[in-house]
């Protein structure tokens, strides 16, 4: 699968999951580089080397792995309810 398809995929599955677009958002922010508007293209990616790791990490093999859009959509809910949870504990 290429790059391409898995980000429809993945903006799609998203898309279509309004209570997790605040989560997408702030996990955009979080996982850009400062002054990412100032490199080409200008997009709120994660540096190179970060990613590969994550990608690493989160499927084996060398890192080249493209996330699928189940996976980001079950991240993001963890994110969600982490960051609910973490405010009744205050």
């Amino acid at each position: 699968m290429s790059r391409l398809t898995a980000l429809v995929r993945v903006v799609a599955a998203v898309a279509g999951r309004p209570d997790l677009w605040l989560a997408a958002m702030v996990l955009a922010v979080h996982l850009s580089p400062r002054g990412w508007w100032r490199r080409w293209p200008p997009l709120p990616l994660p540096d190179r080397a970060y990613w590969r790791l994550r990608m690493m990490t989160a499927y084996g093999g060398s890192g080249d792995a493209q996330p699928r859009a189940g996976d980001v959509v079950e991240y993001l809910e963890w994110c969600r309810e982490s960051r609910r949870r973490g405010r009744r504990l205050r």
